[in-house]
């Protein structure tokens, strides 16, 4: 498609509504015969609060002038929100437009089936062949697709599984292997509606199976977006730019000063110059006066986003490109819907920023991010497309008055946001509350097993009578979900309320006093109209 190809011509030719088209046109710079803008998604993995200089905990701690940059021109969404603070679930979302639940991946029905019925969103909400992502949306609307970095969202399977993590993976019949992962990665990330799939991860360096290999590389990735804005400057394009780090590794030697040559593919000939030298790091951070420890990935996570809007600004595209930088889920209560795990604020840049000032206060959820970018881009959907609403009325500079609650949903945990008041329910399937004390340590065992193979610390080696966590049904919890597990006080009631203006950190249950029944009433009421929409039993 002619990169002449204007927003009044495809507009003309697609379905938008008219009250998007309207919004769309209170943007400011708004041209309806100019090029339709290039978007870049940019998603990070595991960013904790303190890492942001635009929110309190992190405010002087970081020295990352391009986030910072992007903060100060751009709009950042004070009121965002994740539906499945863990990574896969998340960017099914952001690549749907759609809650997790409806995922039709076989390795998730068939454990749908397992749990009677119940939908349980854990890693396993992966994108089925033929399924109509983003990615495929804006193919349909002439646009260049491309995916960079950590997959962990299209489904791949039958991927090789090293039957050792101590192979030299320099051995040809080793690297072999690596090379087939990464040709059958790319070929499933195409079919999902990416025209370019580079430098990717299928999931964090650790799982690739081999220690040799398990180590960061954001020039690799970095290398990859940039040569996708190279090849597609001259056509509207859609980036979905996923960075591995913060996630761990984090320790320097396996992160920002491992071995630069090293990919999840094998080693790369020579070194790649995309990103200021790694040595620099930790020099430029203590010229900046910065005292926080460990910040060397943050500002190597940020010298990336750098590159590619180096790369954008070198083709005069800055003026018709639009950045949305999104960390993937809260940190702080990781694997459950507390708010520490489903708040999440972003940011969104363009040149000239938005009519709605620096800072918009409309709750909005990841799952609104796709209508969002096809409302900017001018191309029409069908009005049950998604379960997200976009927000582009919003970043318009428009009041938006709403009394629809916020859902939640992870693990055996549902949650919703209406107002000051959260609610959680948490149920497990019968099987599960009724496991032998021999059965809960055959799973204990087995869990363990898996993560000696990949040498991670173990969370609950010898306690098979521990409680579940709301995300698995493992005694004492899984890893991603240790650092919240218990350390609430309600965590293990199945029914929990919260009024979280006067307690945002949801440490008084509520859900149990007879003068807060009525309410506890109208909120389960409240999730139950959610739950009505969605595939899969779970019981108030």
């Amino acid at each position: 498609m002619s990169k002449h190809y204007s927003r009044r011509d495809f507009i003309k030719t697609t379905g938008m509504s008219a009250a998007a088209l309207a919004a769309l046109r209170h943007l400011p710079g708004y041209s309806e015969t100019e090029k339709r803008p290039n978007i870049i998604f940019f998603i990070a993995d595991d960013m904790r609060p303190e890492m942001f200089n635009f929110l309190p905990q992190g405010k002087g701690k970081n020295l990352t002038p391009n986030l910072d940059r992007l903060a100060r021109e751009g709009v950042i969404m004070r009121n965002q929100y994740v539906v499945s603070p863990v990574c896969t679930p998340s960017r099914y979302n952001c690549l749907t437009g759609r809650y997790a639940s409806r995922a039709r991946n076989k390795a998730f029905t068939d454990f749908t089936a397992k749990q009677q019925g119940q939908t349980v969103i854990q890693w396993n909400s992966y994108l089925a062949e033929g399924e109509d992502t983003l990615a495929r949306r804006m193919q349909r609307a002439g646009y260049k697709t491309g995916m960079v970095g950590k997959n962990h969202v299209v489904e791949v399977t039958d991927l090789y599984r090293f039957p050792s993590y101590d192979l030299d993976a320099r051995q040809p019949e080793v690297e072999a292997k690596l090379v087939e992962n990464a040709a059958q990665i790319k070929a499933q990330v195409k079919k999902a509606g990416f025209d370019y799939a580079e430098s990717l991860y299928q999931d964090n360096p650790d799982f690739i199976g081999l220690t040799e290999v398990a180590v960061q590389n954001l020039d690799w990735i970095a290398q990859g977006g940039v040569d996708f804005i190279e090849q597609n400057k001259d056509e509207p394009f859609f980036l979905y730019f996923a960075t591995t780090v913060p996630h761990g590794p984090t320790e320097a030697e396996r992160s920002w000063n491992a071995n630069p040559l090293i990919t999840a593919n094998g080693y790369l000939d020579e070194p790649l110059d995309v990103l200021p030298p790694r040595h620099t790091l930790p020099e430029r951070i203590a010229a900046a006066g910065i005292t926080e420890k460990d910040k060397e990935n943050i500002l190597w996570l940020d010298d990336t986003l750098g590159a590619l809007i180096a790369k954008v600004e070198e083709h005069g595209l800055d003026d018709n490109t639009i950045i949305f930088f999104f960390n993937d889920h809260g940190q702080e209560a990781k694997g459950t819907v507390y708010q520490g795990g489903v708040y999440n604020p972003s940011v969104i840049w363009r040149k000239g920023g938005f009519a709605c000032g620096s800072e918009c206060e409309t709750q909005v959820s990841n799952i609104d991010f796709a209508p969002t970018i096809l409302d900017f881009v001018g191309a029409g959907y069908g009005s049950d497309a998604f379960d997200g609403k976009s927000f582009i009325g919003s970043l318009a500079g428009k009041k938006v008055a709403s009394e629809n609650s916020l859902y939640f949903e992870l693990g055996f945990a549902r949650g919703v946001l209406k107002g000051d008041w959260k609610y959680i329910a948490v149920r497990y399937p019968d099987y599960a509350q009724n496991m032998s004390l021999e059965d809960r340590r055959k799973v204990l065992d087995k869990y363990n097993e898996g993560r000696r193979f990949r040498r991670m610390v173990l969370v609950n080696e010898d306690d098979p009578s521990l409680p579940y966590s709301h995300l698995e049904v493992i005694p004492g919890g899984g890893h991603a979900e240790h650092e919240t597990y218990g350390k609430k006080p309600g965590y293990f009631d199945l029914d929990q309320l919260y009024n979280l203006a006067e307690d945002p950190q949801e440490l008084t249950n509520l859900a149990k006093r007879s003068d807060y029944a009525e309410r506890l009433t109208g909120m389960k009421k409240e999730m139950q109209k959610h739950l009505d929409k969605l595939p899969g039993k779970f019981v108030l």
